[in-house]
């Protein structure tokens, strides 16, 4: 079952937005199990999803359940919406690349990927930034990686770096699909940019999306008819539609 990662070298694009609202597209209208996995220590998904609490009760600290390898079943916790579970983050993910590191594991990440696929149709990780250990193993584990680029030359260099390091990597990695995120088409260089780019998917910038720290829910749950929901359910369609390509991806 699929493993979608929302991952960019940098801070500050719109991932953690994107991997919410797609795990509430996979749940709600794909009728997915769907699992978010909250990977970045600022846990700002694990905020955003609205778990009863703060989504981090639970046996164990979430670097515990990288580090021992153990049954990431006891860490689960129900969202507010009907077929999403959080595995939530905690501030122990700070030392998530040592931990990798100090393993020596490769496939550490990819192996519970792979228990977690007996329960769920669709999981979606939301990555912290940055070029590290964590991100490699992101990049052999994942099905697909969505990168946020916001239309702007630093953060479409800061993509180029993305390509340009997954590209001198052997092995597997997996297929990217670059989204631009916090668009405002009244800016004329974010209207050049997708130009350049036509066939990008496309999020705008949009006062609904900041309320989600506020709601603590995704957009499409408390604003179904928002230009940015009707942009995200767009997105996950897509998204669909090119697993759905690979029988081995879509199952």
């Amino acid at each position: 079952m699929p493993a979608i990662a929302v991952y960019n070298l940098k801070g500050g694009v719109g991932k953690t937005t994107i991997s919410v609202n797609l795990a509430w597209n996979s749940a709600v209208r794909s009728r997915r199990r769907t699992l978010l996995w909250d990977l970045d220590p600022q846990g700002a998904a694990t905020h955003l999803i609205g778990v009863p609490g703060d989504g981090r009760e639970g046996s164990g600290t979430a670097a515990s359940l990288l580090r021992d390898g153990r049954d990431p079943a006891a860490m689960i916790r129900a969202s507010t919406t009907d077929g999403l579970d959080l595995l939530g983050a905690d501030a122990s993910l700070r030392s998530i690349d040592r931990i990798f590191f100090d393993l020596g594991k490769k496939r550490r990440l990819a192996k519970l990927i792979d228990r977690l696929r007996r329960t769920y149709d669709r999981i979606v990780i939301d990555c912290p930034p940055g070029l590290t250990e964590t991100a490699e193993q992101v990049m052999r584990a994942a099905d697909l990686m969505i990168v946020p680029v916001i239309p702007s030359a630093l953060s479409v260099r800061a993509f180029d770096e993305v390509i340009s390091y997954m590209s001198a990597k052997k092995g597997r990695q997996a297929p990217v699909l670059p989204v631009y995120s916090m668009v405002d088409k009244r800016r004329t260089q974010h209207r050049a940019m997708l130009a350049d780019h036509p066939r990008w998917p496309v999020i705008p910038m949009a006062s609904v999306v900041e309320r989600m720290a506020t709601i603590r829910k995704p957009v499409g749950a408390f604003a179904p008819s928002a230009p940015a929901t009707l942009a995200f359910e767009k997105l996950w369609r897509g998204i669909e539609r090119r697993l759905a390509q690979d029988p081995a991806r879509s199952a």
